[in-house]
């Protein structure tokens, strides 16, 4: 059985669905002064549960690994009723590469799912900030990939890691938010922390960090090899390529389709891909 650290305790909201798992999970550090990592979606009902776990101690601080509804969309209304500051990369497009930068610019990249365009933190974290109480002390890292301000928090030997490793499945990526050479990196990065566990903001927490993390990479790399050999076969968009490539409910076609887009946007960049004319969301990929 998983034992949590002494300071953590972990509420789950009640916003299930294909791409949240069982929902998002708010881990609470701390008794006396609290740290809320994630408060979560807007729901009454969520905040009102945090509040009523922390009942006669002090909301300290409210951290946010990255701006998505489901994680920061209850921040400033728990802010509101706590007085507690809230502590984050930045706004929802902080940190994107020169890259996605460049793409968004240009328009016809979609993405956005989720995006919590409001997000603004009262106080900047940047990789290696430490927040701290005499309880307890937090370490920020920055974890790019399925997001670009994507922020994980180490607590002690368990780091909590938001959305970049979930244990019952993979994450998104989804440009220009998400990067999957800031993936692989965040990954390299997370073995390198050499973490005991990791506490997913989706799902249970990992007890072998180094073997799902290798999974993981192992996984992307695998899809990369499905994504160039169907591209070898005929050309095609990332929609096209998802629906030859994944066997998945119509539901999580579009996560599949984004997934694939940013897997191509890899390959360009190394050269390995090409479209005839600027990349979008619907451009026509092929094989060099």
């Amino acid at each position: 059985m998983t034992q949590a650290p002494e300071a953590l305790r972990v509420l789950t909201a009640a916003n299930p669905s294909p791409l949240t798992g069982p929902g998002t999970n708010t881990f609470l550090v701390g008794r006396r002064q609290i740290a809320v990592i994630d408060p979560g979606p807007d729901l009454p009902k969520h905040r009102q549960a945090i509040l009523n776990a922390v009942a006669g101690a002090e909301i300290s601080h409210i951290l946010i690994t990255h701006a998505h509804l489901d994680h920061s969309g209850g921040a400033r209304a728990l802010a509101q009723a706590t007085g507690a500051p809230i502590l984050g990369f930045g706004p929802a497009e902080a940190g994107r590469s020169a890259l996605m930068q460049r793409l968004a610019a240009q328009g016809g990249i979609a993405g956005g799912e989720g995006l919590d365009r409001d997000f603004l933190p009262d106080q900047l974290l940047g990789d290696g900030a430490r927040i701290e109480s005499d309880e307890w002390a937090l370490t920020a890292l920055h974890t790019p990939g399925h997001f670009a301000g994507h922020l994980s928090f180490r607590l002690g030997d368990a780091i909590l890691c938001g959305d970049v490793v979930m244990g019952w499945s993979s994450t998104l990526i989804s440009p220009p938010d998400g990067d999957l050479a800031d993936y692989f990196r965040s990954l390299t990065r997370l073995e390198a922390e050499d973490a005991r566990q990791l506490w997913p903001a989706h799902g249970a927490p990992i007890d072998a960090p180094a073997a799902r993390l290798a999974e993981l990479a192992r996984h992307r790399r695998d899809r990369t090899g499905q994504i160039l050999a169907a591209l070898r076969q005929a050309p095609d968009d990332a929609e096209g390529l998802a629906r030859r490539i994944y066997d998945v409910p119509a539901q999580l076609q579009r996560a599949a389709s984004r997934n694939v887009l940013a897997h191509l946007l890899a390959l360009a960049e190394i050269g390995a891909v090409e479209t005839e004319g600027p990349v979008t969301a619907a451009s026509c990929f092929r094989a060099l």
